[in-house]
């Protein structure tokens, strides 16, 4: 069996050390020793001032709401994890949906302007799959208009954007390191800022609003992380640059293989930057992508509709129509991408997607916004040494 993702996972030794350390100290949670360990590395690793790590994505992005005192309408993406729109509405908001850009995938900014009315407190964007939104035109919107930025960058770890983390941007970005993301802590998640009251703010906010042994400075909740996940991230920290140069050596020998698919690919921006934290086809009928899921499935190969249904369908919403949004989810699939997949499976995929579609005797696609940018920096990597991943390829 295949399936469409598969966590990474240190050695076992060298999780149980760290985990031999916690019953000796026998602090398990409650801001131990591990988790700012983890907290301090990882804004080394990032080249950021300020984080906070958190019990998972979906809590920061609650935790965001709550520091930025949102209320009204959010402005947001119909294509994302249900979390995103969820947190709006369990926050006592209103999410107020734009559609997305037909090539990227995320938030379309020409079409967020006519979304703003006086009840409008936010732009709330996903960085779709780990590529980012138009960042400078998002920020341009809020600050003619007055409203804060929150990036769902739970698909993010590794993406740059100008030189510098994805994280960095918005008055708040938050990430998920579940275990099926790229770098994860079994469950987990963070916040980021640049200022630091809102950071001061949210670290309250995160222990209940405790600010000493009987106060209380914030209306807090219990979004702290333990010991044991942040055991998991220290174990899998050092991998990660090892995981990025795998992801990007598959997901090229995908490009390779599947030039003659006649599939539309996501706009990257930003390519050297981008952390392969995906790999989703667009088909051109939903008919198409079903009949190529079902294909693969017969051979234990399994994919996902990631994502779907458009979340401006979700029934506690106000449902609208969303014409490019509605169809991109209707129509893409995300195949299989992990650390230990092998070039054999990774062919077995290819051959039986081409099959499906009956390629060889098709059109060679011309895709210039994925394989093409990246064949000529990645060539060399495919062609001459292979990359070593714990003694195979």
């Amino acid at each position: 069996m295949i399936p469409v993702t598969k966590p990474f996972l240190p050695s076992e030794k060298e999780f149980k050390s760290y985990v031999k350390s916690i019953w000796e100290r026998q602090w398990l949670t409650n801001n131990g020793p591990l988790v700012n360990t983890l907290e301090l590395k990882l804004k080394e690793y990032l080249g950021l001032n300020h984080m906070l790590y958190v019990s998972n994505g979906t809590v920061a992005l609650q935790l965001a709401i709550k520091a930025l005192e949102l209320s009204g309408e959010i402005i947001t993406t119909p294509f994302s994890f249900v979390a995103t729109t969820s947190t709006i509405v369990w926050q006592g908001c209103k999410p107020v949906f734009v559609d997305i850009d037909p090539e990227t995938f995320n938030i379309d900014p020409d079409k967020i302007e006519a979304a703003i009315t006086p009840q409008t407190s936010a732009i709330l964007a996903t960085h779709v799959y780990g590529t980012p939104c138009d960042i400078d035109a998002i920020q341009q919107i809020a600050d003619r208009n007055g409203l804060k930025v929150i990036y769902d960058a739970a698909h993010c770890f590794g993406t740059r954007y100008k030189n510098k983390s994805i994280f960095e941007y918005g008055d708040i970005s938050t990430t998920s390191f579940h275990s099926t993301k790229l770098f994860h802590t079994i469950e987990g998640g963070a916040v980021f800022t640049r200022q630091p009251d809102l950071l001061k703010k949210m670290a309250l906010m995160r222990n209940f609003g405790y600010s000493g042994v009987d106060t209380f400075s914030e209306q807090g909740i219990n979004a702290k992380n333990c010991e044991f996940h942040a055991a998991m991230g220290l174990c899998n920290l050092p991998h990660i640059d090892e995981i990025l140069r795998k992801r990007k050596y598959l997901s090229a020998h995908y490009m390779l293989r599947l030039n003659k698919l006649d599939v539309q690919f996501q706009k990257l921006q930003n390519i050297d930057d981008y952390n392969y934290a995906y790999f989703p086809i667009l088909f051109k009928s939903e008919e198409l992508m079903k009949e190529s899921m079902q294909k693969l499935e017969l051979a234990q190969i399994y994919c996902r509709r990631y994502f779907y249904p458009s979340l401006s369908t979700l029934p506690y919403v106000k449902n609208v129509a969303m014409p490019v949004c509605d169809s991109i989810a209707s129509r893409i699939m995300c195949i299989p991408l992990y650390h230990t997949l092998t070039l054999a499976d990774l062919d077995m995929i290819c051959r039986l997607l081409l099959r499906a579609q009956n390629s060889d005797e098709g059109k060679a696609l011309e895709s210039k916004h994925f394989g093409m940018l990246i064949a000529d920096q990645i060539e060399s990597e495919i062609n001459t040494e292979p990359v070593k991943v714990n003694g195979s390829i």
